[in-house]
């Protein structure tokens, strides 16, 4: 594998970005893998590998650039908490889509990757995120991938599911039972609005499992559900990605 610790110029400052691909095989796909609320870390950088090693040119950019040049929580530290609170309450979809955009002009001048092929994942907070850019960027991107997102279905004017119909790409989206952020209401809200728009999709809501269920190094973390997660992240991320028309 093929790891590089960037720094990508943005109109807003410099831009911290984990890389990661295979060896040979390029170009490969574009990935954006979009951090969870306590940062980008060696955790996230883990399971970026592991999207790469099937063969995807994986971008994990620190989305807190704006505030910090990097930034990580101590749960066990009130401050840190706040900190990371304000931190994600400074962030906006507008913002990530504009990150996003620089994100894929670097993919463009990299002969590594492919940069006309490209998916999105996020986690948590990046949820929405990775919605929104399916409808910023209907031409580019073709899945996108909501993890226990949080905000999917809101009133807000930049809640995701009102941008469904200029969504082109297959969505993936898992929300899990007991979450403090999005319950059964809002995730039929989301669901209803995808099947509206007649967007290809996958939603579901897993029952028995807590928010933050895929990260090994959280207190929620369920095996069974977070491999769930994985076998239909790569089957996306292949089915879309991979396959010429």
């Amino acid at each position: 594998m093929i790891e590089q610790h960037l720094t990508i110029e943005t109109d807003e400052g410099e831009m911290s970005t984990f890389v990661v691909r295979p060896e040979s095989g390029e170009p490969f796909p574009v990935v954006l893998f979009l951090m969870d609320a306590p940062g980008k870390r060696e955790e996230l950088h883990d399971m970026a590998r592991r999207i790469a090693a099937t063969g995807y040119y994986v971008m994990l950019p620190n989305l807190y650039y704006r505030d910090v040049p990097s930034f990580t929580v101590h749960r066990e530290d009130p401050a840190s908490a706040r900190h990371m609170a304000q931190l994600m309450g400074n962030l906006s979809s507008a913002m990530v889509a504009r990150d996003a955009s620089k994100l894929l002009e670097h993919a463009a001048s990299d002969d590594a990757a492919d940069a006309d092929s490209v998916g999105v994942t996020g986690y948590c907070m990046s949820g929405p995120f990775a919605l929104w850019l399916a409808a910023e960027y209907p031409q580019k991107i073709k899945a996108a991938a909501s993890i226990h997102g949080v905000r999917l279905a809101t009133d807000a004017d930049d809640s995701p599911h009102k941008r469904a119909s200029e969504m082109v790409g297959e969505i993936l989206v898992l929300a899990a039972e007991f979450d403090d952020w999005v319950d059964r209401p809002h995730f039929d809200r989301l669901t209803k609005a995808l099947e509206s728009a007649d967007v290809s999709h996958c939603a579901e809501w897993i029952e028995g499992v807590h928010h933050g269920f895929v990260f090994p190094q959280r207190p929620k973390y369920d095996k069974v559900a977070s491999e769930h997660h994985w076998e239909l992240l790569h089957s996306l991320f292949d089915r879309n990605l991979k396959s010429k028309p």
